[in-house]
């Protein structure tokens, strides 16, 4: 596999958890995905994404932008403006996204049973 060595020990710098470290998080594949059709401003994100503080969007932007996966675009005037847009490399994820997306579509009734069948065993 890819993120083993062959003695099938899991390398601490494989760059498939970093892989997983950006997908695992909740709020890094919601901005991705709501950014893949246009340039956004903050104010837009948060009216697409439901249940996203301020402060958490701006971490996710930030986090986003460090990792080279969207672009921060700063215009002039009064007030100034901010937009985000995907940078090629954060396209690149669209279709990861839309696959464990489907998967959840497909899947989501049967692990919120799961769930619900361990909860009750408690």
């Amino acid at each position: 596999m890819w993120f083993v060595t062959s003695d099938q020990t899991f390398l601490a710098d494989c760059r498939a958890r970093l892989a997983f470290d950006l997908l695992g998080n909740t709020w890094n594949c919601v901005v991705l995905w709501a950014l893949r059709h246009e340039p956004r401003r903050p104010g837009e994100l948060r009216g697409r994404i439901g249940g996203i503080s301020q402060k958490v969007l701006t971490e996710t932007l930030r986090r986003l932008e460090f990792n080279g996966l969207v672009a921060r675009r700063s215009y002039g005037g009064s007030p100034p403006r901010v937009e985000y847009e995907l940078t090629a490399l954060g396209r690149t994820l669209l279709d990861p996204i839309d696959a464990f997306g489907a998967w959840a579509f497909e899947h989501g009734d049967e692990v919120v049973a799961a769930q619900d069948d361990y909860t009750r065993d408690f």
